[in-house]
């Protein structure tokens, strides 16, 4: 890897060096998982189908892990890939409901083979009930939650914020904690479970704390009335002379007051009425203008050792560059120049190292073939009869 500095490639292999997951490949939110699991030093197989032979790799999402292509029609595919499944601590599925039962690779298959095998199952409305057989995407699950509808401006539809919400913290992100906490069960019991991951389910755990406050009566079902979603100009985006955005989280009274003075509006805002949602609409009216007077990185430098809560809005493409980012080594780029996020969070007595680039669909096959005892010969008719590739 090349670039700025991410986990040192001399570091520790991670809290979960020779834990052994076996992928059964798919999109978005299991490849996460998978991703996490690698990050802090699982050994991760991935298993593709024929078909994604000649499909790129995603540079970030796929990094870290070794590939095997197998035909799982095939009962010789599905025999390599069950002996590799054989000797794993883990397997991660994002079929629809019933796919894996069809292959062979439902849970008591393969728990009369390994019976400490965990069976990570990520899927959008779960296992049952009357939609675990629809087809979907994180907008539709994360409209089911409640997530999507408390996401938007006043007035105006609902904002997908991005696959964030349901693909990735309430899917890859809880079917990775789900697939832990079953292992360390398993450590402990000598038997593994199912783990039923759904998007619907884990998107509504993610706002936890938006539903205590609208139990409590400090949130409203509005949109874009909240402190927290926008409806505050103290929490918010503003656009800047130069048409890029700072990000304002003057919540609180001190930091609040920080954001008044530095932008020179302490005689257009009373500092008392900052919780008056009858104030709201003039106050944002003043820090829009007060905002488009100057560029967003003359304002970060006018905040720069302020506490108000006042940051730059940064493009994908800017994150590697800024100060504390690279002194962290929060990013990093890899041959190609692909920008990948570091390894997270950080542990001070196992550091995770630097992972492995994306593999190619199916350069590991013939090593995890020989691993697993086929001999070279066996190893060259199944490559060529297409079993594996």
């Amino acid at each position: 890897m090349s670039g700025a500095a991410g986990p040192p490639p001399g570091a520790a292999p991670g809290p979960l060096a020779g834990l052994r997951v076996v992928e059964l490949g798919g999109i978005g939110p299991v490849p996460f998982a998978a991703m996490v699991l690698s990050d802090l030093g699982a050994e991760v197989v991935r298993v593709h189908r024929p078909a994604d032979r000649d499909t790129p790799p995603n540079p970030v999402l796929d990094r870290g892990r070794r590939s095997l292509i197998a035909d799982l029609k095939d009962p010789r595919g599905a025999a390599v890939v069950h002996a590799l499944i054989d000797r794993s601590d883990a397997v991660l599925e994002g079929f629809r409901p019933g796919v894996a039962e069809r292959l062979g690779f439902d849970p008591p298959t393969l728990a009369e083979r390994n019976a400490r095998l965990v069976f990570g199952r990520m899927t959008g409305f779960g296992q049952d009930g009357p939609l675990a057989a629809r087809a979907g995407h994180d907008i539709n699950y994360i409209a089911l939650s409640g997530a999507l509808g408390a996401i938007g401006r006043p007035g105006r539809p609902p904002v997908p914020p991005l696959n964030l919400v349901g693909d990735f913290g309430g899917g890859g992100m809880l079917l990775a904690l789900g697939v832990l906490a079953a292992v360390l069960n398993a450590r402990a019991t000598g038997r593994g479970q199912t783990v039923d991951a759904a998007m619907v389910e884990g998107s509504g755990l993610l706002m936890s704390m938006i539903f205590g406050r609208l139990a409590g009566g400090a949130w409203t079902v509005d949109r874009g009335a909240n402190v927290l979603d926008g409806g505050a100009p103290f929490y918010d985006s503003y656009e800047c002379a130069d048409g890029r955005y700072v990000a304002v989280g003057a919540i609180e009274a001190g930091f609040f007051a920080g954001l008044v003075d530095v932008l020179g509006v302490a005689d257009r805002i009373d500092l008392a009425a900052q919780r008056d949602p009858s104030t709201w609409p003039a106050m944002r009216d003043v820090f829009t203008e007060a905002f488009r007077s100057a560029t967003r990185d003359e304002w970060t430098a006018r905040f720069a050792g302020i506490d108000a809560c006042v940051t730059p809005v940064l493009t994908m493409d800017e994150v590697l560059a800024h100060p504390h980012n690279a002194d962290r080594g929060s990013f990093f780029t890899d041959s190609s120049g692909a920008i990948h996020p570091a390894p997270a969070p950080r542990f001070a007595g196992t550091p995770c190292a630097t992972p492995s680039p994306a593999p190619v669909p199916g350069g590991d096959t013939r090593a995890l073939l020989s691993e697993l005892g086929h001999p070279p010969e066996d190893i060259d008719k199944l490559l060529a009869e297409g079993v594996v590739s």
